[in-house]
C-alpha cells in the first residue's frame, strides 16, 4: 500500500473514529450496566462506566426466571416473521406493478402510497382501534399482525418501486423472447436482481416490530401477550425502582442479532435504500 493510500486510510478513520465512539458508547454503557450487582446501582461512590465489585450473572438469572421474557421473545418473534411476510406479498408485487406502470398515473400512485405512510399513527390510532375492536382481536397477537403492515406496506411499496425501476426493462424482455413467462422471469431475473430492496424491506419492517410501542400498549393487556418493548416496561419497572440490570439485558439480547443482520448485510441494505429513494 503507497503513502497516498495510506493517508487517505487514515484520514478516513481520523474522520470516522470520533463518530463510531460516541455511537458505541451508549452500547458500553448498557453491556456494563447489565452485568453489574444491584447494589451498585445506588452506590454514590460507584462509577457507572466500569465493575465495583466485578461482573455478575444476577440480572440474567432474574430476567429468566422471575419475568416471562422467553414468551415475549416469542410474540415479538411471531409478529416479525407475520408482518415480514405480509409485506413482502403486498409490497412486493405492488411496488413491481407500479414501477412498470409507465406514465403519470405509475408516479403518482407511488407517491401517494407514500404519502399514506407519513400519516402520523397517533391520527390512525382511533380508526385502527376500531377495526380491531369490531374484530374482537383486543388483547391478541393477531391484533398488532393485522396494524402493523399498515406501517410497513406502503413504505415497502414505494421503496420497492424506485429499486426496480433500477432494473432494466432489457433484461425481462431478453428472458421473454427465450421462452421465459412473465412468472419466470420475476422469479429467476427480477427477485435476484432486487435482493438488496427485499433486504431492505425484511429489516425495516422487523425493526419496527421490535421497536414499536404505542400500539402494542395499547391492544395487548395481558403480560402473556406482550411484546419485548411493552414486556420491559410494564413488568420491569416496578413503582420507583426500575430494574437497571434486568433492562438492559432485556435491551441487549435482541440487540445483538439485530447488530449482525445489520453488518452482515450492510452493503445491500445501503443498497436497497439508495436504489429506491432516487428514483
Amino acid at each position: 500500500m503507497n503513502a497516498a493510500a495510506l493517508r487517505e486510510k487514515g484520514l478516513a478513520y481520523l474522520i470516522v473514529g470520533p463518530f463510531a465512539l460516541v455511537l458505541a458508547f451508549p452500547f458500553y454503557v448498557m453491556v456494563i450496566t447489565a452485568f453489574k450487582n444491584g447494589t451498585e446501582f445506588y452506590d454514590s461512590t460507584a462509577t457507572p462506566y466500569w465493575f465495583k465489585h466485578g461482573p455478575t450473572w444476577e440480572n440474567v438469572r432474574f430476567l429468566f426466571h422471575n419475568t416471562p421474557y422467553t414468551t415475549w421473545l416469542k410474540n415479538t418473534a411471531i409478529i416479525g416473521i407475520a408482518v415480514v411476510g405480509i409485506t413482502l406479498v403486498l409490497a412486493v408485487p405492488a411496488g413491481y406493478a407500479l414501477a412498470r406502470l409507465a406514465g403519470r398515473v405509475g408516479q403518482s400512485l407511488g407517491v401517494g402510497i407514500f404519502l399514506t405512510y407519513l400519516v402520523p399513527p397517533t391520527l390512525l390510532f382511533l380508526p385502527l382501534y376500531w377495526v380491531i375492536n369490531t374484530l374482537h382481536q383486543q388483547d391478541t397477537l393477531l391484533s398488532l399482525i393485522l396494524v402493523y403492515p399498515s406501517f410497513t406496506v406502503p413504505f415497502s411499496t414505494w421503496l420497492l418501486m424506485g429499486f426496480f425501476k433500477t432494473i432494466p426493462q432489457e433484461l425481462e424482455d431478453a428472458a421473454q423472447i427465450d421462452g421465459a413467462s412473465r412468472l419466470k422471469t420475476l422469479v429467476r431475473v427480477v427477485f435476484p436482481i432486487s435482493l438488496p430492496g427485499i433486504l431492505t424491506v425484511v429489516i425495516f419492517s422487523f425493526s419496527l416490530v421490535l421497536n414499536e410501542f404505542v400500539y402494542a400498549f395499547t391492544f395487548i393487556s395481558s403480560t402473556g401477550h406482550r411484546t419485548l418493548s411493552t414486556g420491559v416496561y410494564t413488568d420491569l419497572i416496578r413503582g420507583d425502582l426500575p430494574q437497571w440490570g434486568a433492562i438492559m439485558v432485556a435491551a441487549l439480547i435482541p440487540s445483538i442479532p439485530l447488530a449482525l443482520l445489520y453488518n452482515a448485510f450492510l452493503d445491500r441494505f445501503i443498497a436497497g435504500f439508495t436504489g429506491g429513494a432516487f428514483r
